[in-house]
Parts: C-alpha cells; sequence; structure tokens
C-alpha cells in the first residue's frame, strides 16, 4: 500500500505544480513576455500537466490523481473501498505540497 500512495502523493504533486505553473506564467506573461498567452495556452498547459501526472503515476497507484476519480471507480469499478481514504488522503496531501512548491516559484520570480 506504501508503492500506490506515493505515486498518488507524487502524480497529485506534479499535476497540481505544473498546471498552477502555467496559469502563474500566464499571469505574468503581459509583463514579461509578447501578447499571445490566453486561456488557449491555459488548456494546453493544464492538458500537459494531466498527460505528465498520469504518465508518472499510472504504473504505481492507478493514477487517480484526484478523489472524485478514487470515489468513482470505487462505486462503479469495485476499487477496495479501504483504500479510498488513504488515497484521497495522499492526494490532498499532494496537492498542498504542489501549491506550495507552485507558490514558492513564483514568489522567487
Amino acid at each position: 500500500m506504501f508503492g500506490p500512495i506515493i505515486g498518488e502523493i507524487f502524480g497529485t504533486f506534479i499535476l497540481i505544480l505544473l498546471g498552477d505553473g502555467v496559469v502563474a506564467n500566464v499571469g505574468l506573461a503581459p509583463r514579461l513576455a509578447a501578447p499571445g498567452y490566453d486561456w488557449n495556452t491555459i488548456t494546453l498547459g493544464w492538458a500537459f500537466a494531466v498527460i505528465v501526472a498520469v504518465y508518472v503515476s499510472a504504473g504505481v497507484s492507478g493514477a487517480h490523481i484526484n478523489p472524485a476519480v478514487t470515489i468513482a471507480l470505487a462505486v462503479k469499478r469495485g476499487f477496495s473501498w479501504a483504500k479510498v481514504l488513504p488515497y484521497i488522503i495522499a492526494q490532498m496531501v499532494g496537492a498542498f505540497l504542489g501549491a506550495l512548491g507552485g507558490t514558492c516559484a513564483t514568489v522567487m520570480v
């Protein structure tokens, strides 16, 4: 159970870090770069964040990286209810660490 929990932490961490990072970069773009960064950039950035997060954690934990996915899999696909709470806690920890990392990186810019 330790491996899947770490996989969920890393997957959610990467998702939030990259996703929030692209939003922060688009927010800073009008001051730092040429125009052209808009919601398309944010959409592509979040899509890339999801792809990387799933790639990193799919082999270890199934890449739920979202409490809603974990609950849906428990309801519809037979995912063990005993694993739901540990997965959700791991996802929350990963999300907070990703947000903390994104905040620190934004402040340093």
